[in-house]
């Protein structure tokens, strides 16, 4: 057997067994905490390469006990709560209410000297009444941020950002045919410094509008609960990432595209809304329940062709974990 079959065996070995432990309850695995270690994958696709020219045997026993070695330092590290709490387990907790403005934290002095190195930042946009017409397209863009959307605002859009590191904006040009939003992270120092704490920003939509959301995140997590929002497309391009993301049936069509690298994806859609998924995922776990296979990489609601609410779901990812669900 080729070195480098066997490598990817044994990874693929390592990722399905700590997913299936996780599923079953037998231990919490905080991803964040294996991130920040990315540069031993370099290191054993190094000494992979190196060995398998070479076609030593001695070295192709280097080579795996490096690795069983190195997954096994991972597996222990993973473990580990995270010493912050910004991206914890790759699940997300919905009994969590985060409240950004809270400044009188007294539950113990790390806290307190934690809160001192952060800082709170509001941002905001106008809701011009006579621009509703047009679509709104909500751009976001940045890495080593935590997202939420944290219900209804009044104005167009309200971001509460609690930072550590990096400048961020929120700017607002309006065309002909649409009114464009961008918010991202100004700088790129520190943007994948998973060791100390990362950004959290808590946004408040307007319902009225049709919203276009296309997001680049780098590393990091999003937790957006579009129940209640007219979101016509979202569009998700990232790396190392964790989704939660629910759509409402309040459009006759909505378009989900999401594209990953090592990413836990999981989308809730409504159950009077017909579906379909078309995969490109490689490695990656699918789980789609209450869905059909209809042919490969695709995949439908009994109702798909019945219903007049549909929503399309492209999912292409390398390694990661894909979850539909309805509700």
């Amino acid at each position: 057997m080729k070195l480098d079959r066997l490598i990817w065996g044994i990874i693929l070995l390592f990722i399905g067994g700590v997913l299936l432990l996780e599923n079953f309850g037998v231990i919490d695995f905080y991803w964040r905490n294996v991130w920040s270690f990315w540069p031993l994958l370099l290191i054993i696709f190094g000494l992979n390469m190196l060995f398998n020219r070479n076609n030593s045997q001695t070295g192709s026993m280097i080579s795996i006990g490096v690795l069983v070695v190195g997954l096994a330092f991972l597996f222990y590290r993973g473990q580990q709560p995270p010493e912050h709490g910004w991206w914890g387990n790759n699940r997300f907790n919905k009994d969590i209410d985060i409240n950004l403005g809270d400044e009188d934290n007294n539950d113990g002095d790390d806290n307190n000297d934690r809160d001192s190195t952060y800082s709170n930042l509001n941002l905001t946009q106008p809701f011009v009444s006579t621009e509703n017409a047009k679509k709104t397209v909500l751009n976001i863009s940045g890495g080593g941020i935590s997202f939420n959307l944290d219900g209804e605002t009044s104005e167009l859009i309200n971001a509460d950002v609690h930072k550590k590191h990096g400048n961020f904006s929120l700017n607002k040009v309006v065309t002909d045919s649409a009114t464009v939003l961008t918010f991202k992270m100004d700088n790129k120092k520190g943007r994948y410094n998973f060791g100390d704490g990362g950004n959290d920003v808590n946004f408040k939509l307007n319902k009225a509008p049709n919203w276009d959301v296309i997001m680049k995140l780098g590393a990091g997590e999003a937790d957006f609960d579009f129940a209640d929002y007219k979101v016509r497309t979202f569009r998700f391009d990232g790396g190392a990432a964790a989704l939660d993301i629910k759509f409402g049936d309040l459009l006759p069509i909505t378009d989900v595209v999401v594209k990953s690298g090592v990413a836990d994806v999981k989308i809730q859609i409504p159950t009077t809304s017909g579906c379909r998924i078309n995969t490109k995922t490689g490695l990656s776990a699918k789980d789609f329940e209450g869905f059909d296979k209809i042919s490969d990489g695709v995949y439908e609601t009994s109702n798909y062709k019945t219903s007049a609410k549909k929503i399309f779901i492209n999912l292409d990812g390398g390694l990661s974990n894909f979850e539909v669900s309805r509700y």
